[in-house]
């Protein structure tokens, strides 16, 4: 006795063995089901004459039931049974009740038959026999179908051979596609992706198709190049007109029904992303223990299109996952990052997002984040000259109180890139270090 999966979805090692057994099954017994044998045989060929490595026996079969067929052997006539309904579609929670009627020129009688669901033997309390050459069975209640190519409800005769088999789809018919949103890769090309309306769970397979055509023109055309670790995603890659507004849709179907998302508009110059920036740099600036500059270039495949970038950088501290973001640092090519922890590693990416591009008045989509950079911040030299000096620090503290109070207003600007903020800070960072350094020379004096 052996369960046959209503999908082609085995290992060539597998699918061998089981071919063998249902040679063998076949040759020794004279009635059998010509219903199901083409079926699965149909399934199994794929593996026979589609995959790379040789399977002698499997070709071998094929050619057996290929001239059994020309020679007249097998006909119509030797079906043993036949399951009605076949491969039936229903919704989850629904009931069915399937017969199983057998050939009576071959002399089975339907109270010898039993029922297999996924090769897991149904309870007899769930047969009635019918006639002498029917038997049915009923489930109630049915639940998703374990796999999306349909569950497999067989009859079997006393021995255990396969008489019949028919798939069984339970499921949900699809919801309406959501969140559909496309973005174009350098003018190039468009990806759109989508999600599955509702819980997106149908429990049988369900297509996606991604459609589009010209929004006043021209016939719709369907996307066929999908994402196939994310079927909710679809590639095109070429012929995409620019200057013309399409319209995009998706399209869900199975075998319960059908559902379509609502369509967008756009032009490709509105949807337009690029590649992160390249020749991303950063380094010290001088010996300012709380700042870097960071530099980069322009992304290289829009350096032939009119367009004014805007760029985005954010950075980190070495042992932290939580990203700090500079937003406006407008279409300048470098910034200087302001307001850092002396003697720390940062960890610092840049990204571009195409504003304008070829004159649409739509911003841009953000790139990806450019490669990590890393770099330090320089020691600072009040923490490596240390003073136990009370009076002196007692001296400095009201200056200390008005200059931070003063400052924090240009340390707040700074963070933007802001060229006269960071002039002013500068240069009162320079003027503090002097200050630290005169001082700490004084007390050193002082004590020898």
């Amino acid at each position: 006795m052996f369960s046959l999966p209503c999908h082609p979805a085995r290992d060539s090692q597998a699918l061998g063995s089981s071919i063998r057994e249902r040679t063998g099954e076949a040759l020794g017994v004279v009635t059998f089901n010509l219903h199901a044998w083409i079926k699965y045989l149909y399934i199994d060929q794929h593996f026979c004459f589609e995959t790379n490595k040789p399977n002698v026996s499997c070709k071998m079969i094929w050619l057996l039931f290929l001239l059994l067929c020309a020679t007249g052997v097998l006909s119509h006539s030797t079906q043993v049974a036949i399951i009605y309904p076949q491969d039936p579609a229903l919704l989850i929670g629904s009931s069915l009740t399937a017969t199983c009627s057998v050939n009576p020129e071959h002399g089975v009688h339907a109270g010898s038959l039993y029922w297999t669901l996924n090769g897991k033997r149904l309870p007899s309390s769930t047969y009635s026999v019918l006639s002498p050459t029917v038997l049915s069975v009923t489930l109630p209640r049915l639940s998703g179908s374990r796999q999306r190519s349909g569950d497999n409800l067989v009859c079997h005769n006393s021995g255990g051979h396969v008489l019949a088999g028919s798939c069984i789809y339970v499921g949900m018919p699809p919801q309406k596609p959501v969140n559909l949103t496309c973005w174009s890769r350098n003018t190039k090309d468009l990806t759109c992706k989508w999600a599955p309306g509702g819980q997106g769970e149908t429990f049988i397979k369900t297509k996606y198709t991604l459609k589009y055509k010209f929004r006043w023109y021209g016939r719709e055309k369907e996307c066929e190049d999908y994402n196939v670790g994310d079927p909710y995603t679809c590639y095109i890659p070429r012929d995409l007109a620019l200057f013309t507004p399409y319209e995009i849709w998706v399209e869900a179907s199975n075998q319960l029904g059908t559902a379509t998302s609502d369509v967008i508009n756009l032009d490709i110059l509105d949807v337009v992303t690029t590649d992160p920036p390249t020749d991303v740099t950063v380094s010290r600036v001088g010996n300012l223990e709380d700042q870097l500059t960071v530099r980069w270039g322009t992304p290289p495949a829009l350096k032939d299109f009119l367009f004014q970038a805007k760029y985005q950088i954010r950075y980190r501290l070495e042992d932290s996952s939580d990203w700090k973001v500079v937003d406006d640092v407008g279409n300048q090519t470098s910034c200087r990052l302001a307001g850092l922890r002396p003697g720390t590693v940062y960890f610092v990416q840049v990204r571009c997002n195409p504003v304008g591009i070829l004159g649409s008045r739509k911003a841009g989509i953000w790139s990806d984040w450019s490669h990590p950079n890393a770099a330090s911040t320089p020691h600072s030299e009040r923490l490596l000259t240390g003073s136990c000096d009370s009076k002196a620090g007692q001296q400095n503290s009201t200056l200390r109180r008005d200059l931070k109070q003063f400052f924090g207003w240009v340390r707040k600007h700074a963070y933007g890139c802001s060229g006269m903020s960071i002039k002013l800070y500068d240069q009162w960072r320079v003027w503090l270090q002097k200050s630290h350094k005169t001082r700490n020379q004084v007390l050193q004096g002082d004590k020898s």
